[in-house]
C-alpha cells in the first residue's frame, strides 16, 4: 500500500475511533458562517469558530505540515498573523517556517493532540527551519512524515546548540511584539535561555513556559475586538517572568507526571457552537491553493 494512502486511511480511522461529541467536529470538512463577520466563540479550550479560513499550504516564508490532519483553519486574524510573521522571516533570511496545527474547519474539540486550538486563534510553529523548504515545495510524504526535532539535548533540560540558533530567538521576539498576540507557549528551557540574553525584556512576559513544547512553539492570539462571544484568557503578569515562577519549572515537583485520573467530561461548549456545527455551507472559504 502506498504511504500516502496509508496515511489518509490511518487519519480517517483515528477520527472515527474518537468520542461521538468530538467526532461531530472532526468530521465536518468545510467552514461555515453564521454572521457577517468571522467569530471566535467561547474559550480556547471550549469553543468554536464561524467564518474560518484555511491557510494555503505554501506561502512566502512558510509551508504547512501534516495537511491530512485537516487542521489548517483559523480566524482570518490568525491567517494574517502567520503570513505576516512568515514574510518577515523570509525577508530577514531566518529560514522557512514549518506550520503545524491551527484548528478544524469550525473549530471545536479535536480527536487527539490538543485540548485548545478550538476558537481558531492558536497555531503551532515548528522550531525546524528547513533549508530544503527554502528552495522547493515539500512533497506530500515529507509533509506527513517529517518530525520536528526537540531543541533539548537528549535526557536533559539543556538547549541543544545544534538545534537552536539566533534565528529562533528573533522569530519568537518578532511574534511576541505583535499587538494581537496574547501569549506564546514554549519549553521552560527556551524561556530560561531567553531570560539570560542581554536584551530588552518587555516582550518576554508573553513567552510562557509549558509542558510539551520542546519541538515547537504555540502562538495564541487575543480575542478579536468585534468578537463579543469570545473569552480571553486571564491577563498575564506584568513582569518578564524570569523569576521564581520560572525556577519552579526545573524543580522536582514540576517534573513529576500528573497522576492518572478517570476520564472527565469535556467542557460544555457555548450554545452558539451548536448553531455553528449544524450550519449549512453558504460559501467556500478555503483558499484553492490549500489543496495539493
Amino acid at each position: 500500500m502506498k504511504l500516502s494512502v496509508f496515511i489518509v486511511l490511518l487519519s480517517i480511522f483515528s477520527e472515527c475511533s474518537s468520542s461521538p461529541i468530538v467526532n461531530n467536529w472532526a468530521t465536518v470538512k468545510q467552514a461555515a458562517k453564521i454572521s457577517d463577520s468571522p467569530q471566535s466563540i467561547g474559550t480556547y479550550t471550549a469553543g468554536c469558530l464561524s467564518g474560518a479560513v484555511s491557510l494555503p499550504q505554501n506561502g512566502a516564508g512558510y509551508q504547512l505540515m501534516r495537511p491530512t490532519r485537516g487542521r489548517s483553519y483559523g480566524h482570518p486574524d490568525l491567517i494574517q498573523f502567520i503570513e505576516s510573521l512568515a514574510k518577515t522571516t523570509q525577508l530577514q533570511h531566518w529560514g522557512v517556517l514549518l506550520i503545524g496545527d491551527l484548528g478544524q474547519p469550525r473549530g471545536g474539540p479535536t480527536p487527539s493532540g490538543h485540548r485548545s486550538h478550538q476558537t481558531g486563534l492558536d497555531v503551532d510553529i515548528w522550531y525546524l527551519l528547513s533549508a530544503q523548504a527554502a528552495i522547493r515545495s515539500l512533497q506530500f510524504n515529507e509533509r506527513e512524515t517529517w518530525n520536528a526535532p526537540s531543541v533539548l539535548a537528549a535526557g536533559s533540560d539543556a538547549i541543544d546548540d545544534s538545534q537552536w540558533s539566533i534565528a529562533h530567538e528573533k522569530i519568537l521576539e518578532t511574534a511576541a511584539q505583535q499587538d494581537e498576540v496574547d501569549r506564546i507557549f514554549v519549553n521552560p528551557s527556551v524561556k530560561r535561555l531567553l531570560c539570560t540574553r542581554q536584551t530588552n525584556h518587555d516582550w518576554l512576559r508573553k513567552i510562557r513556559p509549558w509542558w510539551g513544547h520542546a519541538d515547537h512553539f504555540h502562538v495564541r492570539l487575543k480575542c478579536p475586538l468585534n468578537n463579543k462571544n469570545c473569552a480571553d484568557q486571564e491577563p498575564l503578569p506584568q513582569n518578564a517572568g524570569c523569576d521564581a515562577s520560572l525556577a519552579w519549572w526545573f524543580s522536582e515537583e514540576a517534573k513529576i507526571p500528573a497522576p492518572t485520573s478517570k476520564k472527565t467530561e469535556a467542557p460544555a461548549l457555548p450554545a452558539l457552537c451548536n448553531t455553528v456545527l449544524k450550519a449549512q455551507v453558504r460559501l467556500t472559504l478555503s483558499h484553492p491553493e490549500s489543496q495539493l
